[in-house]
């Protein structure tokens, strides 16, 4: 099954945060056993030859991998798609209207998505225009990030929108946006809640990023489905504090 396919099944996913604009980190992330990658291009300076290059590194081992656009404009969705991204994750989704106008860009039709049928995409002029016409419509993930105040009245009409096949909880612009410093307030966990409340109400997947993986058995439960967790940064760090800390156990034993 594909990406698209699994989401709309809201099938256990997790996958994590590219914020190397280099390849190499891509093409590693690959080789490892999570579900899908993530290019952050909205918080890391991804110009689209990196994406290009990413997006080929990450179907090297035939890993799905979606970008997160900078903002929601035509160019970058247009720019995503077409070097062969399985989906987009929206950021800043704050009304039905809103996501309904993007969404359009995102296939191909009277004033959506531009067509060209030489595109990594379309397989370099390989496919008929049927064939990309029916993989736009069939394997495009739309992800919708709801992360701000102003969404939160909305998100009944939002999650009621077909084309979006997961609600992605960005929690930490919500948790500024409500006035927190703490993801874990109040206000933003019933936040939270009420998003994940209403998606579930429409049999719409649900998506976030978690700081804490001690919350992942209670959001699990709650039904939440797509888990984006930790990048190749906090993989790097994370390696490196272990690694000193065997190197200081091993000296300590050789001191004592």
């Amino acid at each position: 099954m594909n990406l698209k396919t699994n989401l709309r099944n809201r099938a256990p996913l997790v996958g994590t945060f590219v914020k190397t604009t280099h390849y190499h980190n891509t093409e590693v992330l690959a080789h490892s056993p999570l579900d899908l990658l993530c290019l952050d291009a909205e918080h890391a300076p991804f110009d689209r030859s990196d994406l290009d290059t990413c997006v080929l590194a990450a179907k090297s081992q035939q890993k799905p991998v979606i970008v997160r656009i900078p903002d929601n404009t035509p160019e970058h969705i247009l720019n995503s798609l077409d070097v062969g991204a399985d989906g987009l994750l929206l950021p800043h989704i704050k009304t039905s209207q809103q996501a309904q106008a993007i969404i359009k860009k995102c296939f191909y039709g009277n004033n959506g998505r531009g067509y060209a049928g030489s595109s990594r995409f379309a397989s370099y002029t390989t496919k008929t225009i049927s064939d990309n016409l029916a993989n736009n419509q069939n394997n495009t993930c739309i992800i919708a990030q709801i992360e701000d105040l102003d969404a939160l009245a909305e998100i009944d009409s939002i999650c009621a929108i077909d084309e979006i096949d997961c609600i992605f909880i960005g929690r930490m612009d919500l948790t500024v946006s409500l006035g927190e410093t703490d993801p874990k307030a109040e206000s933003v966990v019933a936040a939270v809640q009420q998003i994940v409340t209403s998606a579930n109400a429409h049999n719409k997947a649900i998506g976030m990023f978690v700081s804490d993986l001690s919350e992942l058995p209670h959001w699990l439960k709650q039904g939440v489905s797509l888990f984006l967790l930790a990048s190749d940064h906090s993989f790097m760090l994370t390696g490196a504090k272990a690694l000193k800390s065997q190197f200081e156990q091993a000296q300590s034993k050789v001191t004592t």
